[in-house]
């Protein structure tokens, strides 16, 4: 099962914050977010092993799952983008056995641990081409010496194109302000890109506006969960941003669903 729908587009709703943040709104019940956000047109769901080993019945035949098989420190010990530790924690065969369609990963860029991470990406590609599981990474240049924009498009353009060349089949990767600046990932990257939400934006119509920039650079779609399910309207967030997606229709259009 593909993680894009069949117009080669996807709105894949995160929900792994949990496995760092511990408790964080908006997650409470998973249960139900999962319910809410599929039954509204979510094209995918990526969440951790612990949430698929309990809801597994719940998403089983409805959307493909990627599960993250990586992780580090939760955010008492380090916060996100400045870690010195990351590991792998789960398997291939762990995806499989919990029914993933896919799986997702780090590559931390500029910070301790990237080699670490491009070992993991390098090593868990293999496993994914005898298993036949896509493989997403989600590639984030971290502000460092050597990268004082993490936000700067060649960085950003660098780390997917680095995990690319280490067994990446898509990219996740931040939004870098401009269609313009964006062009710059899309172009020197040859597998699908789509874009992170990162925190919660200021407005629906703010995260539209994103989401349609990354789209007119050749964005594949996005795998957004704060944006979404910390949103008043999280079932008509799924809608506005498929409309955009796959609709192609204007930010207006799209409002009239969360409006």
């Amino acid at each position: 099962m593909s993680v894009l729908a069949s117009d080669g587009r996807a709105l894949i709703v995160a929900m792994d914050h949990a496995q760092t943040h511990g408790v964080i709104e908006g997650l409470q019940d998973p249960g139900a977010v999962l319910n809410s956000v599929i039954e509204a047109g979510a094209d995918g769901i990526m969440t951790t092993y612990g949430v698929m080993k309990k809801y597994r019945n719940l998403v089983a035949g409805r959307v493909p799952v990627t599960l993250r098989l990586d992780g580090g420190p939760s955010l008492y010990r380090e916060d996100w983008l400045a870690y010195t530790e990351w590991d792998l924690l789960h398997s291939v065969e762990d995806a499989l056995m919990v029914g993933a369609d896919a799986v997702v990963l780090m590559a931390f860029i500029g910070i301790p641990v990237e080699l670490k991470t491009l070992k993991i990406v390098a090593s868990v590609a293999s496993e994914c081409m005898r298993a036949n599981l896509p493989l997403l990474v989600e590639a984030l240049p971290c502000q460092s010496e050597r990268i004082p924009d993490a936000k700067d498009p060649l960085a950003m353009a660098s780390a997917a194109r680095l995990a690319f060349e280490h067994g990446a089949d898509y990219i996740k990767t931040y939004y870098t302000g401009s269609p313009e600046s964006f062009g710059v990932v899309v172009e020197n990257c040859p597998v699908p890109c789509l874009i992170a939400g990162g925190p919660r934006m200021n407005s629906a119509e703010e995260t539209l506006h994103v989401v349609a920039g990354a789209m007119e650079a050749g964005a594949t779609g996005v795998v957004f969960g704060r944006n979404i399910w910390q949103s008043k309207n999280p079932a008509g967030m799924v809608r506005a941003l498929q409309r955009v997606i796959h609709g192609r229709a204007s930010i207006a259009e799209a409002m009239e669903e969360v409006d």
